[in-house]
């Protein structure tokens, strides 16, 4: 009865303003929006700058805040550029064991010391190299760093680890091979990069199965140096003492052989092709589309960026909006650049009905001679200006994203200053810029066209685009 009589109280309480707001107050159509609030610049953090005597380059990057340090090694030349040509995606497997076994630990111990510092330790690979994390509490600063060490150093490849490694690949790439979007992004890759190392992402059945520990061994000895390494320190620590731990950890590590060559520059051209991978009684087709880009240096890539969002990089993106919204082709499309050290790609694509492939890859073209020939309207440009700032700040503001940040474009070729700078530059991109980049680089004349889908129920649509070349594979 109690709670009734409480409800009924609230309801009486608030009748009067229930009655105002129906009656009284302006239509919601017909109130103005908002400002919007003054952009808050990234703030750009003060990085103190050391190279060891080994070669190692090192960042400090004090933070306030959590008692915690993070810890970012990352290894230029290591990733899937430097994988043979036999052994496609061999980088993944080498990075995901450095954790598995060292000198002195196996895996469990490893995992424990780990957890026992408040952290984890872990590594992944990427086109253009291989980056080690780690994190603990402040307190735990020094063995933490010294177990980095020790995992980037000394990893030991046990026979059982890489046997399971290998497993767990194999599983991995059935279970890719069955989703067309995998299929579609490999097709594309390789339309765009040709032989060149960049296209090499995805393993096959035959390299999984030919790793070995000796392999393993020897391409860490010759990939993993220090003078081909950044280690990024940040968190509530002071620069010296920060210094003096990667010394410490780091100091006594020598390069082994002549270094890795640099990675050749990715195809600026590449005759575009034409692709239907057959996907038996499929109902959908995985479209994709793609050509040559730009390095993420390159003298266009601050316009190319915001290019890219306006016209396929969110879900208010030129081409979702298009074909997800008005059309209802599609639960997602996308397009805009991918850039590496050494290069980079133009890919866009969607997921989409059989019965409107061919309708869809019309309007990817539509989309692309549009904002290569139209200047984009100034309240859209200011919008997509926000939008990457915002996204930009919100990726930026644990310490743990702003070190992998920094390291990400360290691999990249960009400096560290230009954590501070992306922001301010975009801002300052003009329409005609926007333009002319896209223009240049979403030129729909060379575009390479992949379809994974059953060639009965679209291969007439794509007849329109050009004649395509049927396979499985």
């Amino acid at each position: 009865m109690k709670k009734l009589m409480l409800a009924f109280a609230v309801s009486v309480a608030f009748a009067p303003m229930a009655a105002y707001s129906a009656s009284s107050a302006p239509a919601a159509d017909n109130l103005p929006m908002p400002a919007y609030g003054k952009d808050n610049p990234i703030p750009v953090p003060k990085i103190t700058k050391k190279t060891l005597a080994n070669g190692l380059t090192v960042w400090v990057v004090p933070r306030k805040g959590l008692p915690r340090v993070d810890y970012v090694l990352a290894v230029r030349g290591a990733g899937f550029a430097a994988d043979a040509p036999q052994s496609p995606a061999f980088a993944t497997m080498l990075a995901g064991l450095l954790n598995e076994g060292t000198a002195k630990r196996d895996s469990r111990a490893i995992a424990e010391a780990a957890q026992g510092m408040g952290g984890e330790v872990g590594a992944s690979a990427t086109s253009d190299g291989i980056v080690v994390s780690a994190n603990a509490l402040v307190s735990q600063a020094a063995p933490m760093m010294q177990l980095l060490a020790e995992v980037a150093r000394t990893p030991s490849f046990p026979e059982s680890e890489v046997a399971l490694a290998k497993a767990n690949a194999l599983q991995a790439l059935r279970v890719s091979e069955t989703q067309p979007g995998f299929r579609a992004e490999r097709a594309i890759s390789r339309a765009v990069y040709g032989d060149h190392p960049y296209s090499r992402t995805t393993p096959t059945v035959e390299a999984i199965n030919a790793v070995t520990q000796d392999m393993l061994r020897t391409e860490h000895a010759r990939r993993l140096r220090p003078d081909h390494a950044l280690l990024v320190i940040t968190g509530p620590v002071k620069e010296a003492d920060a210094i003096k731990l990667a010394e410490q950890a780091f100091g006594s590590w020598r390069a082994s052989g002549p270094a890795l060559p640099e990675t050749a520059a990715a195809p600026a051209n590449a005759k575009p092709a034409r692709i239907l991978l057959n996907r038996d009684k499929s109902v959908q087709s995985a479209v994709r589309l793609g050509s040559p880009g730009i390095a993420a240096s390159a003298q266009d890539q601050i316009p190319l960026r915001l290019a890219s969002t306006i016209l396929g990089g969110g879900f208010s993106s030129r081409v979702n909006i298009n074909l997800r919204e008005e059309r209802g082709y599609t639960y997602g499309a996308s397009a805009g650049a991918r850039m590496n050290r050494a290069g980079g790609a133009i890919v866009g694509g969607a997921d989409v009905r059989n019965e409107v492939t061919g309708a869809a890859l019309n309007e990817f073209f539509s989309e692309y001679k549009r904002i290569g020939t139209e200047l984009v309207p100034a309240k859209e440009m200011e919008m997509n200006k926000r939008y990457v700032a915002g996204g930009y700040m919100i990726s930026n503001q644990l310490q743990r994203a702003v070190a992998a940040t920094l390291a990400q474009n360290w691999l990249v070729g960009l400096p560290a200053e230009f954590l501070g700078e992306y922001v301010p530059r975009i801002q300052k991109v003009t329409p005609e810029q926007v333009r002319d980049v896209a223009r240049k680089y979403f030129n729909p004349e060379n575009q390479s066209i992949v379809v994974v889908g059953d060639p009965k129920a679209v291969g007439e649509q794509l007849k329109a685009f050009g004649e395509f070349t049927v396979t499985d594979k």
